[in-house]
């Protein structure tokens, strides 16, 4: 109990450090929401409207300090105000929109990077120098060195611009309903499929060449050895005792990614113009909107100290030394 205090008494103050750097970015930014807003409508600002406009959305006025507490506030209410660039929507009605999106996408991508980066790691490792290890190793370094936007450019271009095989963008097609439906439900699974696919390329080279450096590493250890000289099956020494103390690293990695997910993988959305926390916020940074993308920032603030402190537990969970310590 009193690591797990410990550890909310850190995390408390890091999401405090976090919302003042969250506060001050936008303002850092050149240009004024209202001011870019006026000036795409090839208008001049009169004072009245101008104040009308910054009552309506809520932008609080005065000196910085003021705004901080006012910003403050707003996060632990709840209440992120209006939208500039969805008004009349609010940040939490935007927001609420795109997540289940991000998490369909950027979610199934990690998953399903862990689990076959990590299982082909561990076969590497245990085959190490083998056919299997000779191709999949230096692929998986490769792939690291390419830029995601590559991947999703070329993915893009060959299956839905040359072949015609999956839909180029958005989440589903424009001209359905949505529901619960087969129609529905399969328009989402392939439009989804290209962009899953491409981030899943982008996150599993990594997971790979970990679990496969950290399995060789263990291999050499004595509770390995002694394991084999007892006679254990192969299948229980390479699983229970190797991998599961390979796994820790990985489980880290994995924690952080899964934090980060919920920032959205921006590349990948804007590319395949999918609806995303990502696509939000790339709209929110050239429109200026402040109300989303503090909000947006939150969010992924809170998803990695969270993914942390899961990371922090599960690591007790995993190591038996930990427990002990």
């Amino acid at each position: 109990m009193a690591f797990i205090l410990r550890r909310l008494g850190f995390y408390i103050v890091a999401f405090f450090v976090a919302a003042t750097i969250n506060f001050m970015l936008p303002r850092l930014m050149p240009g004024n929401p209202i001011d870019i807003m006026f000036a795409q409508a090839q208008t001049t600002i009169p004072p009245e409207a101008r104040a009308a406009l910054i009552e309506t959305f809520g932008f609080a006025t005065g000196p910085l300090h003021e705004q901080y507490f006012a910003y403050l506030k707003s996060v632990f209410t709840g209440d992120l105000g209006y939208s500039i660039r969805f008004f009349p929507q609010t940040v939490n009605e935007r927001l609420g929109y795109a997540l289940p999106w991000t998490l369909l996408l950027a979610g199934c991508a990690t998953v399903l990077a862990f689990a076959f980066g990590t299982l082909m790691g561990i076969f590497a490792a245990w085959k190490r120098g083998g056919p299997l290890d000779a191709v999949i190793t230096p692929a998986s370094l490769a792939l690291q060195a390419i830029p995601p936007v590559v991947i999703a450019i070329v993915a893009l271009f060959v299956f839905g611009v040359a072949l015609r095989w999956l839909p180029t963008g958005y989440a589903f097609n424009p001209s359905l309903d949505p529901g619960f439906t087969w129609t529905y439900i399969s328009s989402v699974f392939v439009h989804a499929l290209m962009p899953v696919i491409s981030l899943m390329i982008v996150f599993v080279g990594g997971y790979l060449v970990t679990m496969r450096n950290n399995m060789i590493g263990q291999l050499g250890e004595d509770h390995v050895i002694m394991g084999l000289a007892k006679g254990l099956s192969e299948r229980r020494v390479k699983f229970n005792y190797a991998a599961r103390n390979a796994l820790l690293p990985s489980v880290t990695s994995l924690g952080l990614t899964l934090g980060a997910i919920l920032g959205g993988s921006l590349v990948t959305e804007v590319v395949f113009n999918y609806p995303g926390l990502g696509q939000t916020l790339y709209i929110g940074i050239v429109t200026r909107d402040y109300p989303l993308i503090q909000g947006q920032l939150l969010i992924m603030t809170l998803a990695i100290l969270t993914a942390n402190l899961i990371v922090d537990l599960a690591y007790v969970l995993l190591d038996p030394r930990l427990r002990r310590a």
